[in-house]
């Protein structure tokens, strides 16, 4: 047996991409790769990186390949139900990409607080 830990492949590239699209006086966002085939895993603000890392696995290489032992997983999909349901709940409409990275600029916003709880969730 190792006496090294196992280490989760980064999901960033190596110098990590920046959506010039999303980013701005709130932050940089970064494009999340699948850490076993490459897939495209949306972004991630900058904020929320510990030390440079992000690991995301697609859903279906999870299927393939199961869960990584010790990390929680939440599928995509009810992820974007859980944000769309706040916001409706919250606002009483889904926000633009306008309103959504206004209130990411604010920590203490619901949107700010499902964000971590989704970089969280996708480590």
């Amino acid at each position: 047996m190792s006496s090294t830990p196992d280490i989760l492949p980064s999901s960033l590239t190596k110098d990590p991409k920046v959506d010039w699209s999303l980013s701005g006086a709130n932050g940089r966002w970064f494009y999340l790769y699948c850490a076993s085939c490459g897939a495209d895993g949306g972004r991630v603000l900058d904020n929320y990186l510990p030390k440079q890392f992000a690991y995301y696995i697609c859903e279906t290489c999870l299927e393939k390949h199961g869960q990584v032992l010790g990390t929680y997983v939440e599928p995509d999909e009810v992820f974007r139900q859980k944000v769309v349901a706040a916001m409706e709940e919250e606002y009483g409409h889904v926000l633009t990409e306008g309103e959504i990275l206004d209130e990411l600029g604010d920590p203490s916003s619901l949107g700010s607080k499902l964000e971590k709880e989704g970089s969280q969730t996708r480590k």
